[in-house]
């Protein structure tokens, strides 16, 4: 049973070609969630002071 699902999401995901998507930079993908995060680290240090 787990073998016959595992063959069959492989043979999806071959299908839609892999995942990988050219408008998707994987860079600007990083970039813009480490942004996103350094942001929200800097806004709750600033509002944490006791």
């Amino acid at each position: 049973m787990t073998s016959h699902a595992a063959a069959a999401l492989t043979t999806l995901a071959e299908a839609s070609g892999g995942g990988n998507h050219e408008s998707l930079s994987p860079y600007l993908t990083g970039g813009g969630a480490l942004f996103a995060l350094l942001l929200l680290l800097w806004i709750t240090t600033r509002f944490n002071r006791d």
